[in-house]
């Protein structure tokens, strides 16, 4: 018995010997392979070999001349042009395919280009050029060429690339954190470093989460004194990943979504598919996670999923191509890891293969710590950016980009039905005529290094159930002495936008401009019936029922004095960006321009369109007119009733009564955006949210007898006044201000 138990032991512990020499192994493989995936990765690059040629050429022998290396500045440091150079040279070197596949020429540039490097050890004033930039370079250089360079150089290249170090203060939460973290994964793939990378992959995947954004529990200033600033960089103070799907870089509350937080998704994308089927594979919940927020985020803050949404850019609409459409890349890669929301993302990768043109999901996004609301149809794509006293109204100029931005989070509202409609617009743009925003006219605008301001109202948001919604925005702006209520109310075929109460002290005019978008075809306009198409130029326009240019129509419940102006537009990309490789050449483009004037000095001015996407021959307009019904426009209250779909949508910035129609009057006990779907004069469905982000539960009566409840709300029927009470419970913590949706 003692002899068979003996041998027992052994048995066991070979075997578990045995289980953990595989796992040894299995790792190392694995290790192996997800080398084998980012070296393969590299080498397939795309290369334009034309100007491949040139850098071959124009090298002198250690450098490239045409580089300015003394120039370390934040708006220059074009020596990033040369770590550059070394990665497509190596490219080129490495891939099979290439020409220049094991050219002894090559790898000489190269060594004596890194020795230039290493010698010099450039240092930007630019934090993200010493921590990201230079080092994402070279430790992809390590990984395709380290073996083959000369030994004191790689070991200098470590210093250099040591610097993006996810225990240093550039790799703060959010979207800068990830990048250092793949820069030292890779880095520790390339040393054979099995136990770093296995430390830094697990930081990598559970930076994969949902952060509580702090502007929403202590308002905006709460945070303020670490803006841009590296204190407590290892706390999120509210940047990453916001729990409405949109994202924070920094925390002023600026929506980052479409570009540190693109790069937040691609980064991890990058990771979940190299680790795929290994044992360093992220886990399910994780992935599930990121394909949410990929599709629910990124593609929705996106028109059809493909071309950025120019309301949502921040500085860097100041940069060439900024709203060119997205590569299927990320697609592919979230389809091989998993298929969840497979369907979805297929549909996403046909929009920007342009195997389909048009997109089948229609939606209503909110994203309420953002203060940003999407919408789109199959056949357009609009959006309303805004702030509050929980975020900042625009991305500081950084890196002096973006110089003229300072209105373009006052109510910006963008129409577009193709998605290239603002491409490259940005160097001619009249940056005091925002579609959709209400602005006081100046000679100039104030210096640059006074964009971001402090929201302080706290009556901004919206409601939806999905597919569609209604935004209050009670503007305040923190540059001019204005004032004005602005809401849009948006259905199945077009939206409404409203404006009330809009006044200031100073004597200057004050304009809300409809649209500023590049000319397309004719300006074609009504004016009392009678219709012209008109001629180039800028005019004022009496008496109009409508506009339409470029498959959009605004129409006028009443009519109403238009300013257009349909002509060329002159300005340089480096009127907005004074970063070195911005061209000072003049650029002309024809842009079309449309604005009300609401004269100088305005006193509780006001306005009404409707804008309506479709060819000019297919809107049948007095239909439109005569299905929505405005039933008040002023600073306390701004409902519009879409007779056709049954739905009211209703902003009330104080409590306040409405009546609905001769049978039905609503009374709100407390500000609150509503919107009702009826069948005739029954309440099917109530939509509500609390933009203030006070209230635990909201209250509101209607003068019909209904008495129910259900999950998170009831009802109370009081037979002495004929009125039915509803009391709602509100979403409460980090999902304060989104919207709740019953059904009777």
């Amino acid at each position: 018995m003692y002899y068979k138990s003996l041998i027992s032991k052994k048995s066991f512990w070979f075997l578990l010997f045995f289980i953990s020499l595989s796992s040894v192994f299995s790792q190392g493989n694995d290790l192996t392979l997800i080398k084998n995936r980012i070296y393969l990765n590299l080498i397939n690059k795309k290369i334009n070999f034309n100007n491949l040629e040139k850098v071959i050429k124009e090298f002198d022998g250690e450098k490239w001349p045409n580089i300015k290396y003394e120039d370390v500045s934040r708006e220059g440091f074009d020596n990033r042009i040369h770590t550059s150079n070394m990665v497509k040279l190596a490219i080129a070197f490495k891939n099979p395919k290439s020409k220049y596949h094991n050219k002894k020429k090559l790898k000489e540039i190269l060594d004596k280009a890194l020795g230039f490097w290493c010698t010099n050890d450039f240092i930007g004033d630019n934090w993200w050029n010493n921590q990201i930039g230079t080092p994402t370079d070279l430790v992809h250089l390590m990984l395709l060429m380290g073996s083959e360079l000369p030994k004191n150089l790689v070991v200098k290249s470590q210093e250099i690339i040591s610097r993006a170090n996810i225990n240093e203060g550039g790799a703060r939460p959010g979207g800068d954190r990830i990048k250092v973290s793949s820069i030292a994964a890779k880095n520790q793939l390339f040393l054979n470093n099995n136990s770093e990378f296995d430390k830094i992959i697990d930081i990598i995947e559970n930076e994969i989460k949902f952060v509580e954004w702090t502007g929403r529990k202590y308002g905006y200033t709460h945070s303020k004194n670490n803006v841009g600033g590296f204190n407590e960089f290892s706390q999120a103070n509210g940047r990453g990943l916001q729990y409405d799907n949109s994202f924070h870089h920094r925390t002023d509350g600026v929506n980052n979504t479409l570009s540190y937080g693109l790069s937040y998704s691609l980064a991890f994308i990058e990771w979940g598919y190299y680790t795929r089927n290994t044992t360093y594979a992220f886990s399910k919940e994780k992935i599930n996670l990121l394909t949410d927020y990929y599709l629910d985020g990124v593609c929705k803050t996106a028109v059809y999923g493909k071309f950025p949404d120019f309301a949502a850019k921040n500085r860097s609409v100041s940069r060439k191509g900024s709203v060119k459409p997205y590569t299927t890349d990320a697609v592919e890669r979230l389809l091989q890891i998993s298929n969840y929301r497979s369907k979805e993302l297929k549909e996403i990768m046909d929009l920007r293969n342009n195997t389909i043109q048009k997109p089948t999901v229609s939606h209503a996004t909110f994203y309420w710590n953002s203060e940003h609301f999407s919408f789109q149809r199959p056949n357009f794509f609009s959006s309303v950016r805004m702030y509050s006293s929980r975020n900042m109204n625009m991305e500081s100029p950084y890196n002096s980009e973006g110089i003229l931005n300072h209105h373009r989070g006052d109510g910006a509202n963008h129409i577009v039905t193709k998605g290239d409609e603002y491409y490259d617009i940005s160097p001619v743009y009249d940056y005091m005529k925002i579609p959709g925003a209400t602005i006081v006219q100046k000679e100039k605008l104030p210096n640059h290094n006074t964009i971001k301001k402090i929201g302080t109202m706290d009556f901004v948001g919206a409601v939806t159930d999905g597919k569609y919604g209604v935004v209050g925005f009670d503007f305040k702006s923190p540059h001019d002495p204005l004032v004005a209520r602005k809401s849009w109310f948006f259905f199945e075929e077009e939206y409404v936008c409203l404006g009330a109460g809009i006044s200031t002290k100073m004597k200057n005019e004050v304009n809300t401009t409809l649209n500023q978008s590049l000319l397309r075809g004719e300006v074609v306009v009504s004016a009392e019936g009678k219709i012209k198409t008109l001629k180039s130029g800028e005019q004022t326009l009496s008496d109009i029922d409508w506009i339409h240019h470029d498959n959009i129509t605004y129409l006028f419940p009443k009519h109403q004095t238009i300013f257009i102006k349909n002509d060329i537009a002159k300005g340089s990309w480096w009127r907005i960006s004074k970063q070195i490789s911005s061209s000072k050449d003049t650029v002309e483009v024809a842009v079309f321009k449309t604005w009300i004037n609401h004269g100088e000095s305005p006193s509780d001015a006001s306005y009404e369109y409707i804008v309506k996407p479709g060819a000019l021959n297919e809107i049948d307009k007095q239909k439109t007119f005569n299905n929505i019904q405005i039933l008040s426009n002023t600073p306390y209250l701004q409902a519009v009733k879409n007779t056709n779909l049954g739905i009211i949508q209703m902003v009330f910035y104080k409590a306040g009564e409405i009546k609905i129609s001769k049978a039905l009057k609503f009374k709100c006990h407390a500000p609150g955006i509503v919107m009702l779907k009826m069948n005739k004069n029954t309440i099917k469905e109530v939509s509500v949210s609390d933009p203030n982000r006070e209230l635990t539960q909201i209250s509101f009566s209607i003068n019909h007898k209904i008495n129910t409840e259900g999950k998170g709300f009831k009802t109370l029927w009081n037979e002495e006044n004929s009125l039915s009470t509803f009391l709602v419970a509100l979403p409460e913590g980090s999902f304060r201000g989104s919207t709740v949706k019953i059904k009777l």
